[in-house]
C-alpha cells in the first residue's frame, strides 16, 4: 500500500500546489490515499468547508489538523458530519473526532504539549485510541500525523509508538526535516514532513511582516507570502497484512 503525507497546507498558494500536483502524483506513484494537514489551508489560519472541499476534490483523501483548527469558527459544526477532517484525539470533549479509518487505512491525529497548549496527555491518548480502534476492528495500517512543535517530543511519540503503527509524521514547524527512518520494530518515521506553501516566506508568511514582528516584539496577524510554491510529503510503503512500513522518503514538489 502507498501512502502520501502530504505536511501542512499554506493558504491559497498551498491550496492551488495540491490542486495542480496531487493529481499527477497520484498516478505517478501509484497512490492508493492521500493525507494532507489541512489547519492552515484558509489564509494560513484555519481551514472553512469551502476550502476543505477544495483539498478533496484535488485529490486528497483525509485533512488532519491540529491547533489551529479552531481558528475558522465556521468549520466547527462540519466537524461532526462525516467530512473527513480529523482534529487532535488529545482534545478533551471537543467537537469532531481524532481518527478515522479510509480506504483500509486508520488516520489518527495527535497534538505535542512542549510549547503548545495544554492538552491531555498524547502518549495515553495515542494508547486510549489505538485500543478503540482494535476493539473496533481497525485495519493494521496505521498513520500517525503528530502535531507538536519539540523535536525530542516528536522523536519520543515515535519510540512511544514503534511497532504499534505503520507510521508517525510530524508536522507543525513547517520546516522538514531529513530524517527518515523505519524504526526497529517496523514503524517508519519522520520528525516533520514539512509544508505546502511559498518557498520566499518565513514558515508561510511574508518576510517583512515576520521580520517586523521580531524586530520590534509587537504582535501583529501575519499574511500569506507568495511567489513559488513548494510541497513536502512523504511517501510510504506499507504491507496491508501486516501494517509494517517497508519504506519512507520524502517527495518535494514545486510550483511557479
Amino acid at each position: 500500500m502507498r501512502i502520501l503525507m502530504i505536511g501542512d497546507i499554506i493558504g491559497q498558494p498551498g491550496r492551488r500546489a495540491v490542486r495542480r500536483l496531487v493529481p499527477d502524483l497520484r498516478k505517478e506513484l501509484g497512490l492508493d490515499l492521500v493525507i494532507a494537514n489541512g489547519e492552515n489551508a484558509a489564509g494560513g489560519f484555519g481551514i472553512t468547508l469551502e476550502t476543505a472541499e477544495q483539498l478533496l476534490e484535488s485529490g486528497v483523501d483525509v485533512l488532519t489538523s491540529g491547533n489551529h483548527i479552531w481558528d475558522q469558527k465556521e468549520i466547527i459544526p462540519h466537524l461532526d458530519e462525516g467530512l473527513p477532517l480529523i482534529r487532535p484525539a488529545n482534545y478533551p470533549e471537543a467537537p469532531g473526532r481524532g481518527y478515522l479509518v479510509q480506504d483500509g487505512v486508520l488516520v489518527l491525529n495527535l497534538m505535542g504539549r512542549v510549547f503548545m497548549p495544554t492538552l491531555d496527555c498524547p502518549f495515553r491518548t495515542a494508547n486510549l485510541a489505538l485500543e478503540e480502534a482494535e476493539a473496533q476492528g481497525a485495519p493494521p495500517v496505521i498513520i500517525v500525523d503528530f502535531h507538536a512543535e519539540a523535536t525530542s517530543e516528536k522523536q519520543g511519540m515515535g519510540w512511544y509508538l514503534d511497532g504499534k503503527v505503520s507510521a508517525v509524521l510530524g508536522t507543525h514547524t513547517h520546516v522538514g526535516t531529513v530524517d527518515t527512518r523505519i524504526l526497529p520494530k517496523g514503524t517508519a518515521y519522520l520528525t516533520d514532513v514539512g509544508m505546502t506553501g511559498p518557498v520566499n516566506s518565513v514558515i508561510g508568511s511574508d518576510t517583512n511582516a515576520a521580520l517586523d514582528r521580531f524586530l520590534t516584539g509587537i504582535p501583529q496577524r501575519s499574511a500569506v507570502a507568495g511567489g513559488p510554491v513548494i510541497l513536502n510529503s512523504a511517501l510510504l510503503d506499507v504491507d496491508p497484512e501486516t501494517g509494517r512500513a517497508l519504506s519512507i522518503q520524502r517527495i518535494d514538489r514545486m510550483v511557479e
